[in-house]
């Protein structure tokens, strides 16, 4: 684990963090309580400053850096993913996510709760809003309910088509009122003419193996 000051800038490292051996954290870098810095992590405030929130996790090999004399700020509850590069960013809003391989480039903003797929690359100055999913590159926003929604949207016309065919549904033949069709009448079932059916004859047999 290599934490370094870096020209009189010191990192600030918050209780309860764990920062693998691995790891390197260098110049003004600002970690909030029980963050989690993987193997192979880089966090270079060594011109500009990084501050991360409470509770954030930097996966295996990310990358957070500032340019110089600037900040890039991450809020709480923060994941980035294995690979990524968050590069001078200007605000990751609290629960966001960024994906694996992902590229998070200079003066974005990402809102609270939202998404950056993985392998997506966010431009430079660009805006996830709120609770949305960027990907693809150069990254586009997608809402993420209507993300949700897209699958069902073929089960729901089916629905709808079995709705419109229901009416030509074959139907259960009724009793004629007073007639329980389950009992045979007293006189035993007769045809239209008023004669007995023929008798049913049952041989029993046997195979011979």
């Amino acid at each position: 684990m290599t934490v370094a000051s870096f020209e009189g800038r010191t990192p600030h490292i918050g209780d309860g963090c764990w920062v693998h051996p691995s790891a390197e954290i260098l110049g003004q870098v600002v970690l909030g309580t029980r963050c989690w810095i993987g193997p192979g992590a880089r966090l270079r405030g060594d011109y500009g400053s990084i501050v991360l929130g409470d509770c954030c996790a930097v996966e295996d090999n990310a990358v957070v850096h500032a340019r110089p004399g600037e900040t890039c700020t991450i809020g709480r509850w923060v994941t980035l993913g294995h690979g990524c590069v968050v590069h001078n960013v200007a605000s990751l809003g609290d629960y966001s996510v960024v994906g694996m391989n992902a590229v998070v480039s200079d003066w974005a903003q990402v809102g609270e709760w939202a998404v950056v797929a993985e392998g997506a690359v966010v431009r430079q100055r660009a805006v996830v809003p709120a609770g949305r999913i960027a990907g693809a590159v150069p990254g586009r926003v997608a809402a993420l309910q209507a993300d949700l929604r897209r699958p069902l949207r073929p089960v729901r016309r089916r629905l709808r088509a079995l709705r419109r065919s229901s009416s030509s549904r074959p139907r259960l033949l009724r009793s004629p009122p007073g007639v329980d069709l389950r009992r045979a009448p007293a006189g035993g079932w007769r045809g239209e003419d008023g004669t007995p059916p023929p008798p049913v004859s049952v041989r029993a047999s046997a195979t011979v193996c």
